[in-house]
């Protein structure tokens, strides 16, 4: 027959296993959730069109990159801007 000491050792042990479980799938839901919100505002980032000004932002900094590399090419090829 089982003493009081295992009885309550076995309970313990049985609740730390279900709380442990139970964490566990919260944490793997609260994981989905941000991947599933990171999935739905990921911007466009070239060619596309983007939703929103986070779209247009990235398009806007494209423009600009591509304008700083034009007059580095110029200064390279010595031409006066």
């Amino acid at each position: 027959m089982p003493t009081d000491t295992i009885l309550t050792a076995t309970a313990m042990l049985l609740s730390v296993a279900i709380v442990a479980l139970v964490s566990l799938r919260g944490w793997q839901g609260w994981l989905t959730f941000k991947t599933r919100e990171l999935d739905l505002h990921r911007p466009e980032i070239e060619g596309g069109v983007g939703s929103g000004p986070i779209g247009m932002g990235a398009r806007i900094e494209i423009a600009d990159l591509k304008e700083r590399i034009r007059k580095l090419e110029a200064i390279a090829a010595g031409v006066d801007l």
